[in-house]
């Protein structure tokens, strides 16, 4: 066996019945050799413990988690607890974390550095990004988030959205620092309530768009706005993604107009997501759960993430992807197959929505992977063990808890 090769033995990998060894090499799944009859005690037959080679013992296999939603830059993870007093309404949350941000120094690559070790440790692989860009903060925020992605040194890869926290067109200057951030290399450009917070949606989606053709990057869009008004901006986003030819580079976040929605218009708008190439990110609220079943029927992409992790926005949140398919599931229903939904979305789903490539559990794809003592997914969602194995392109970035430094 190489050292670039990595073999882990008796495995039960999701949607495949009985145990079989997984060889990884190059960062790859390479081969999976199905193990006949009753599963192999740990130690007996095959290639022994060793060096490379690593007896799961039964474990469950998942690939890696996909967290398809986060605002990290906001973080205070690992620093100060502080007592949640923002205003109510969302411009009082964005107020707020406005004026206090330099009482805690936020953005602060340290906090966002703490968080990211324990998503990691908790299997997420993959993770996009929110980082505000405003004229208070510049780019501060891209700056400090991409530091501390570096500091793990590949354990975790992540893309960013230039996402104008404070509003864009009532924010002066904002719109030119978005196309900075493109400039500097952040992936997608995104937008905010372009009818509730900018007051003038064709605006301020002409002005995201045009941004992100100029700069081949895609589109992700926070839309909190509910009833006919959420949906009418909807079909806005439908209308210019399929002008433009961004099939599959346009996300919506929230999408809480999609929920409130009766039957014929919910048909109609997931018929249009699904024709023109548009994903949905959703981050489990209490509020505005995502019909998982019919999108996917559709063949829309939903990806879960976890939102804000205990900065001024809120006191909550762990960074744990199957904490969040949770609170997805508890939403989607009971049974087995509901909670598979919500692991989905939180796995496949995502890779979709950010257009990962190679992802997955079968030969060829990129060994991003997470071990679990689970008998099955759902139980792995329901119980959300620690995670016993994480790998990352084929390396083992974390153990029981813990990062492999």
């Amino acid at each position: 066996m190489t050292m670039a090769e990595l073999l882990l033995r008796d495995a039960r990998i999701w949607g495949r019945t009985g145990a079989a060894d997984l060889l990884v090499r190059d960062g790859r799944i390479a081969e999976i050799r199905e193990i006949p009859g009753d599963r192999r005690p740990a130690g007996e037959g095959g290639d022994g413990a060793g060096e490379g080679v690593e007896d799961l013992a039964g474990g469950l296999v998942l690939p890696g988690l996909v967290d398809g939603h986060a605002h990290l830059d906001k973080t205070l993870w690992g620093g100060p607890w502080v007592p949640h007093d923002a205003p109510p309404g969302l411009m009082g949350k964005i107020r707020n974390g406005q004026e206090r941000r330099p009482e805690f120094g936020i953005p602060n690559a340290d906090f966002v550095t703490a968080l990211l070790e324990n998503m990691i440790v908790c299997g997420t692989t993959h993770v996009r990004s929110h980082v505000d860009v405003d004229p208070l903060v510049g780019l501060g925020s891209v700056e400090a988030v991409r530091e501390a992605v570096e500091r793990h040194g590949g354990r975790i890869s992540a893309e960013f959205v230039a996402f104008p926290q404070a509003g864009m067109l009532i924010s002066p200057g904002t719109e030119a620092l978005l196309e900075e951030a493109l400039k500097a290399g952040v992936e997608s450009i995104g937008g905010l309530d372009p009818a509730g917070v900018d007051r003038d949606p064709v605006r301020h989606l002409d002005a995201v768009f045009a941004l992100a053709e100029r700069y081949g990057a895609g589109v992700d869009i926070h839309l909190h706005d509910g009833g006919t008004l959420g949906a009418w901006q909807f079909e806005l986003i439908i209308e210019r993604t399929k002008a433009l030819g961004l099939s599959g580079k346009v996300t919506i976040s929230h999408a809480f107009a999609l929920a409130d929605a009766d039957p014929a218009t919910r048909d109609s708008l997931i018929s249009g997501l699904a024709e023109a190439g548009i994903a949905l990110a959703s981050v489990a609220p209490n509020r505005g759960l995502l019909p998982l079943r019919l999108l996917g029927e559709a063949g829309v992409p939903v990806t879960l993430g976890n939102d804000g992790v205990r900065d001024l926005w809120s006191p909550f949140g762990t960074g744990d992807m199957l904490e969040r398919a949770m609170f997805q599931a508890k939403g989607t229903g009971p049974r087995d197959e509901d909670v598979e939904l919500a692991l989905e979305a939180a796995t496949y789903g995502g890779a979709r929505a950010l257009a990962l490539r190679d992802y997955g559990l079968s030969v060829g794809d990129r060994a991003d992977l997470v071990v679990v003592g689970a008998r099955n997914a759902a139980e792995a969602v329901c119980v959300r063990p620690r995670r016993s194995l994480v790998v990352k392109s084929g390396r083992i970035v974390a153990r029981d808890g813990a990062l492999v430094r």
